[in-house]
């Protein structure tokens, strides 16, 4: 049986190999445990900001994002 550090070597390797060093990164990134209290952060944000100002500012942003790229 191969040791730990081999197989989390070899699964580096392959994640590479078939990823891409940022799509590693990216892969990865999704097993990382977060810090703060999310709960407390979105109620705040929440508490600061109505729906409607909230959807504003996701419209004002794609918008933005397409006037970009166009």
């Amino acid at each position: 049986m191969k040791n730990d550090n081999l197989i989390i070597e070899k699964g580096y390797e392959v994640l590479e190999k078939e990823l891409g060093a940022a799509g590693t990164v990216i892969f990865l990134k999704q097993f990382e445990n977060g810090f703060g209290d999310y709960t407390k952060e979105r109620e705040m944000i929440l508490e600061e900001n109505t729906i409607d100002e909230i959807v504003q500012r996701i419209n004002k942003r794609k918008n933005k994002q397409i006037k970009e790229i166009n």
